[in-house]
Order: C-alpha cells, then structure tokens, then sequence
C-alpha cells in the first residue's frame, strides 16, 4: 500500500536477541492459491546452535573461501559457522612475515565479511579451523598478544548484533595465531651519492631552459 506504514516487531535475530521495532510496508493481499498437500517450511531461530546456524554456515563459509582463495592462494579453509560469520576462523600457509594479518584484512574487505565479521583468527594451514581444540591449541601456543593482536575501531558492523554501537558500527578484532615465518625479503638501505658530472649537467639543463624561454 503506497505510503503506508505500521510499527512491525520486534523479531528474534540469530544472534539470539531481539531486533528492535520499526515502521515497514502494508501489504494487501487479495488472493490465496494453495496445494492440496501442503509442504510446511519453518526454521528454529535464536540463539545457537539452531537449524539456521548450519544451513547458514554453507552459504557463508563457501562464499568467504573462494573471495579469499582467488586472491590468496595458500588459503586452505574458511569456517564462518559461528553467528552467521560474526566469527570467523581462517586457515592459510603463510608465505612470508605478516601474511595472517594480510589474509584478515582482505577478509574484512569481501562484502560479507566487511559489515558481518567481527572477531577473525588466522591459524596455520596444518590447523583445522573446524576444530576448536586444535585452534584453542594455536591461540595458546602461537600468539603473542603484543603483535599478533589488534583492533579495526569504527569500522562498518552487523546492526542485530547486540553489541554494536552504534546500531552498524564495531570495532573490528584480528587475531593472527599463525607460526611466525621470515620476512618476505631483507635489503640494505644505502644512501645515494651525487652522480658524476652532476653540477656539468645542471649547467646544460639550466642554459637549454633559458634559451626555451628567450624563444
């Protein structure tokens, strides 16, 4: 109904809270057509682990790995299961220093891990991200809280999930329990000299612009 609207909710969100109530379209309905035997569809949904959690956790995980695969090939697994990607725990080879952090930040970029994801871990590619034990064993074994932690402040959030402020706004926490590897290359920094000739050569530059700018 054109211009029409009436307060709608609240809902109970998968992150096993309550939505808040807002103003939604009237919808008019004037006709029905049903089956004879009618199949019924209906999905438990709160606070997990329900029916929706896993269903969702195809649609989520499968979609997060081939963004991130295509981009970083050493990537083995994305698991997306906890609340819809809020959580998401990634493993990967890591090809040379800083190369967790990388994977993080690019999965914060794809479309839904920037206003979904908000806590990420990054574990070795011989670590099941399935496995909770083996990933409780990295995050005990392989982090050190002073560089391999940080936080994304003001960063685009999941406005259901209860503890964004604002309602779509979050801070964004990184946690890179992968085994620590070299840098990707090491380089002396040598400072230049000047090069021979170099006042001769000023001297041309400088005669062929005045006489540029005599013509």
């Amino acid at each position: 109904m054109p211009r029409e609207r009436e307060i709608e909710g609240p809902f109970g969100e998968f992150p096993g809270s309550y939505s808040g109530a807002r103003l939604q379209p009237i919808v008019k309905i004037t006709k029905i057509t049903h089956r004879q035997n009618p199949i019924f569809e209906n999905l438990y949904l709160g606070m997990p682990w329900t029916e929706i959690d896993y269903l969702m956790a195809l649609n989520t995980s499968l979609p997060l790995y081939k963004q991130l695969k295509r981009d970083f090939p050493e990537v083995k697994a994305v698991n997306a299961m906890y609340t819809h990607g809020i959580g998401t725990i990634v493993s990967t080879k890591s090809r040379f220093g800083g190369y967790g952090k990388a994977v993080a930040m690019r999965l914060l970029s794809t479309p839904h891990g920037m206003p979904y994801t908000k806590i990420v871990i990054i574990v070795d590619e011989f670590v099941d991200p399935f496995n909770l034990e083996q990933v409780m064993w990295a995050l005990t074994t392989r982090v050190r809280p002073d560089k391999d932690v940080f936080k994304v402040p003001y960063a685009p959030g999941m406005p259901l999930d209860p503890s964004s402020e604002p309602a779509g706004m979050h801070t964004k926490l990184i946690i890179d329990a992968t085994t620590p590897v070299a840098p990707d290359f090491a380089r002396d920094t040598e400072l230049l000299a000047v090069p021979e000739k170099a006042e001769e050569w000023s001297k041309t530059l400088r005669d062929l612009v005045k006489k540029g700018g005599n013509k």
